[in-house]
């Protein structure tokens, strides 16, 4: 046999019967069509031969001494293997009460005596093929169920058993009186770690995620999925814990029979702590954290639609409050996702209505005490709110993509400004300009860069791009490519609330970076030996690596005496000036901070 052929399965007959010349001529007829023969006496043989050599067929009598071919079937048919299997069984009796008990007992197919055993081996193979026909249409059953209730991608199940088994335990929960609780997970940032990586290692991702989620709840919790077949005997199960991927970067987990909210904030933080741990995948290792909404059975939903919009409505209010958290619901929340809902609409409104201002922040070289370069902030003066914080409108715009559009007209308006203040013969100076980790993601930001530099006739030097130390170390082999793109273009790039992410030196050594910014919340603690310290290795890092080194935030005279003690190279805050209108800015540019800081110096 060459190495290409296969190797023809020959069917495997068990033959049960008493008589040891029908189980012979039954052999005989069998054989001769390529089939290999089993045989047993009786009932009880015929269990014992069935579980021992898997049979395809079953071949029985059914009158038979201590347990009739009728109670062997029956047996069988219990027997896991034994479901589907094919069974022939020969009686006697041909009247209808007999077959039909035949039929009941779990037979395929019946003969009658005397067997007319030269078309055996004919109704045998007939049966094979109907019972192979019969598997391979289950299988596909099988297989379009898996698809219907479950997500190929992490083989959780997906949206639609997540629905109908979250229903299911809602009905028990309420038989019971008891408390369930709904976990609504979702990836913070997952989009831009998605498009930076590529969408097969996002893949990857995912599928890493739902492995933790996973092991990280069955140590302690049962993880089960139940068939309608069984899903109401299965709900009663106790304690039991739901995982469920509901497409995109969304999963949630449903703990049924709570008994104490401080077990659920267990639940939370285990999945916190594990799923916010780094993953290898391949050259990367991205940190993807998440956030979770957690609403309650019944006091924040009596059914399914409810619990799951107020669990979501939860987990948004985490990704507003910093991400990487979890947050219970509250009726508070609702009032407050209505309110975002308005605020993100207005922003539409406002940005068509001319309602945005950008204002301006000097930065004060620390040896001259001369204004050197400003940082551009943008404003909302609201018809009817007034000033609107940027802390409550930069994250909606972030969330909704209208950064994207924010982001283009500040570098419009920078653009006009610069005309403007060119026109009344300023020299020139740099302006900063913050870009988002949603901006910096955009695949052609170098493109529209320099098409900007090319339409508005702002040379590149003037600008400087603030980019935050999260987005540029998201994947930072693909992001150095893209700042050197950026750096080629000849404008200077900064690295924002430094020292708020997860810097590797060895990458920031290879960033083609300006300046390194110190986050404000460091410069508002220098007053505690650790914050001082960080104050002093930033400082110490932007001079070995010949970078600015900008703080921002300065308020009080001690925080500017401490930085331009430690040579800060620029100052920015509070102490010397509010953010200002473009038009007082030819007035802030003639002064001259040098004797302030000289005088809290002491010199």
């Amino acid at each position: 046999m060459s190495g290409t052929e296969t190797i023809r399965h020959k069917a495997k007959i068990l033959v049960v019967d008493d008589d040891q010349n029908v189980r012979m001529l039954a052999r005989q007829c069998l054989e001769a069509e390529d089939m290999v023969v089993v045989e047993a006496s009786n009932g009880f043989e015929a269990i014992d031969a069935f579980v021992r050599e898997r049979p395809d067929l079953v071949f029985m009598d059914v009158e038979m001494p201590g347990m009739t071919g009728l109670e062997a079937c029956e047996r069988i048919r219990e027997i896991p293997q034994g479901e589907s299997i094919p069974i022939m069984i020969v009686t006697g009796s041909d009247d209808r009460s007999s077959i039909d008990k035949g039929f009941e007992a779990g037979a395929t197919q019946y003969k009658t005596k005397p067997v007319n055993w030269s078309l055996l081996g004919r109704d045998v193979q007939y049966m094979l093929r109907a019972s192979s026909a019969f598997n391979s249409l289950k299988r596909q059953e099988d297989r379009l169920r898996y698809l219907a209730y479950y997500d190929p991608l992490t083989s959780l199940p997906n949206r639609r058993s997540f629905n109908e088994q979250l229903g299911r335990l809602l009905k028990r929960s309420r038989r019971h009186s008891t408390t369930a609780a709904l976990l609504f997970i979702d990836l913070d940032h997952f989009k831009r770690i998605n498009d930076s990586i590529g969408h097969a290692r996002g893949d990857s991702l995912l599928v890493e995620i739902a492995k933790r989620l996973t092991m990280e709840l069955r140590e302690e919790d049962a993880i089960n999925y139940f068939s309608d077949a069984n899903a109401e005997q299965a709900t009663e199960k106790e304690g039991a814990t739901e995982i469920a991927r509901l497409g995109g970067d969304e999963f949630t987990v449903v703990l049924s029979d709570v008994s104490d909210v401080s077990d659920i904030e267990k639940v939370a933080r285990r999945i916190l702590n594990r799923l916010s741990e780094p993953i290898a995948l391949q050259s990367h290792n991205p940190v993807v954290t998440p956030s979770i909404g957690i609403a309650l059975y019944p006091e924040d939903g009596k059914d399914a639609e409810t619990l799951i919009r107020n669990a979501d409505t939860a987990m948004y209010v985490a990704k507003a409050e910093g991400r990487a958290c979890y947050r219970f619901y509250d009726e508070e929340m609702n009032s407050r996702a209505v309110e975002q809902l308005k605020l993100e609409e207005e922003l539409r409104e406002a940005m068509r209505n001319d309602e945005l201002e950008l204002r301006y922040q000097p930065q004060v070289n620390s040896q001259s005490g001369e204004v050197v370069s400003l940082e551009a902030l943008v404003r909302w003066k609201h018809p009817t709110r007034g000033m609107v914080s940027p802390q409550e409108f930069i994250p909606v715009a972030e969330s909704t993509g209208q950064i994207i559009e924010l982001g283009e007209w500040v570098m419009n308006e920078v653009s006009r400004h610069c005309q403007y203040w060119g026109g009344l013969g300023l020299d020139a100076f740099r302006v900063c300009v913050n870009i988002s980790p949603l901006q910096f993601n955009q695949s052609n930001l170098a493109e529209w860069v320099h098409e900007f530099l090319e339409t508005s006739g702002l040379s590149p030097d003037r600008l400087e791009l603030e980019l935050t130390e999260s987005a540029i170390m998201t994947d930072a082999e693909t992001n150095i490519v893209k700042l050197r793109t950026l750096k080629a273009l000849g404008l200077d790039l900064a690295v924002d609330d430094f020292g708020t992410g997860y810097s590797s030196l060895s990458y920031l050594k290879r960033f083609p970076i300006d300046t390194l910014k110190i986050d404000h919340s460091f410069v508002s603690d220098m007053d505690t030996p650790d914050g001082a310290a960080i104050v002093d290795a930033i400082v110490a890092l932007a001079q070995t690596l010949n970078l600015r080194v900008v703080a921002e935030g300065i308020e009080t005279e001690s925080q500017l005496a401490y930085l331009a003690s430690k040579s800060c190279d620029l100052l920015q805050g509070f102490y010397f000036s509010r953010p200002i209108y473009p038009e007082d800015v030819p007035a802030l540019l003639k002064e001259n901070f040098s004797e302030q800081i000289q005088g809290v110096l002491g010199t």
